[in-house]
C-alpha cells in the first residue's frame, strides 16, 4: 500500500524531521520547501486556533493537498493570558527571544502570581475537512533565566512538578511533557485510528 502524502506547513527542519520519523509507514511527510512554497504566511488571526487554521488553509487552497500546521503561545495568568498569540513577536516584529523574555520579566516585576501555560494548536485538513488538536503544559515563570538549551521562552518556563526550566531539560525530557508533544500525541492517535 502506497504511503499517503501529507504536508507539514513549516520551515522548521528539526520539527519536520521528527514528524517524518513518527509518521513513516503511513504518510510521506513534506515540508513547505519540498513542495516549492517559499512565501511567508501572514498569521493574522486573533487566536492560536485561527493562526493554525490560516496556515493549513493557505497550503490546502494553493496545492489541494492534505496538510497540517501548528501555532503555539505562552499565556501568563497575571498578564491576562498575554503574550498568547503574539508570543513570537511580543517585543517587536523581528521575533527576538531575548527581547521577548526581557519584556515578559519586566511586565511581571513585583507580581507574585507567576502562573503560566504553553498551548499548541494543530490544524489538520485531510479529505477537505479540518480537525484541530490542542496540547497544554502548565507551570510558572521564573524570576530569571535558567539553562542554555531550548528556544523562545524555555529559559524562564518552569513546568509544574519540576525544579528546572525547559531550557535545562534534555530534548527527550521536554518532549515527554511539552504542549507540542501533547498536541502531537492527539494528532498522531487520530491519524493512526482513522482509515484514510
Amino acid at each position: 500500500m502506497q504511503e499517503r502524502k501529507l504536508v507539514f506547513a513549516t520551515n522548521n527542519e528539526h520539527k519536520l524531521k521528527e514528524i517524518k520519523e513518527i509518521l513513516s509507514g503511513k504518510f510521506s511527510v513534506y515540508g513547505l520547501k519540498e513542495i516549492g512554497f517559499n512565501e511567508d504566511i501572514e498569521e493574522s488571526g486573533s487566536t492560536l486556533n485561527e493562526n493554525a487554521s490560516i496556515k493549513s488553509h493557505t497550503i490546502h487552497d494553493r496545492f489541494n493537498i492534505d496538510v497540517f500546521a501548528d501555532d503555539t503561545g505562552l499565556e501568563v495568568e497575571a498578564l491576562n493570558n498575554r503574550p498568547g498569540v503574539y508570543s513570537a513577536r511580543y517585543a517587536g516584529e523581528d521575533g527576538n527571544s531575548e527581547a521577548n523574555i526581557k519584556k515578559l520579566l519586566e511586565e511581571l516585576s513585583g507580581k507574585d502570581n507567576r502562573n503560566a501555560r504553553f498551548r499548541t494548536v494543530i490544524s489538520l485538513i485531510i479529505n477537505d475537512k479540518e480537525f484541530q488538536f490542542e496540547g497544554r503544559v502548565y507551570g510558572k515563570i521564573a524570576y530569571k533565566k535558567y539553562g542554555k538549551d531550548g528556544f523562545g521562552y524555555d529559559p524562564v518556563f518552569l513546568p509544574d512538578g519540576y525544579e528546572k526550566s525547559f531550557a535545562e531539560m534534555t530534548s527527550e525530557e521536554k518532549n515527554r511533557i511539552s504542549h507540542r508533544a501533547n498536541a502531537m500525541a492527539k494528532f498522531i492517535d487520530f491519524l493512526s485510528k482513522e482509515s484514510f
